[in-house]
């Protein structure tokens, strides 16, 4: 049994310390969205945070996580109201859809740490995320626009 803080909430988990984050999140906790892709830490699709820094839960251990603070997608914010979530929504940026949570999350690190990003930063940050639909367009339009709004929340 391990012990898991999951969205500020903590969770034991009879889990292998060896098994992957994701799945322990998926099947044991039971918060879906996070998803999983590739399993080998290429797509993206399984991103959460682990101490504010964007990690690949398919390949991040169990034992890793324990004692440490993890936020999922569901996490992100009480009522899907962080900025990403609000420009993601605006601006219709999912197709299938599969890909979204990982990409808002690893969007979120890069506007917590680059509040203010160029071209380049966004493609250099997200360059880690797969979208098999295409929507990297509206993706970095979207993050342009979440960084609007995160300035905007920022002045007031």
């Amino acid at each position: 049994m391990v012990s898991l803080n999951v969205n500020q909430k903590v969770y034991q988990v009879d889990a292998d310390p060896d098994m992957p984050l994701l799945w322990a999140i998926r099947d044991f906790i039971g918060l879906t969205g996070t998803k999983f892709g590739c399993g080998v830490a290429q797509c993206g699709a399984c991103t959460v945070h682990l101490n504010g820094e964007a990690v690949r839960s398919c390949v991040t251990k169990v034992g890793r996580a324990v004692g440490q603070q993890v936020v999922t997608i569901e996490g992100l914010s009480v009522n899907n109201s962080h900025p990403l979530q609000l420009a993601w929504n605006e601006l219709s940026v999912p197709q299938c859809g599969y890909c979204q949570s990982g990409q808002i999350m690893s969007a979120a690190v890069l506007l917590r740490e680059n509040p203010k990003p160029t071209e380049q930063d966004i493609d250099d940050a997200m360059s880690g995320n797969i979208c098999r639909c295409g929507t990297y367009q509206r993706i970095r339009a979207a993050i342009y626009k979440a960084a609007e709004l995160q300035q905007k929340e920022a002045k007031s």
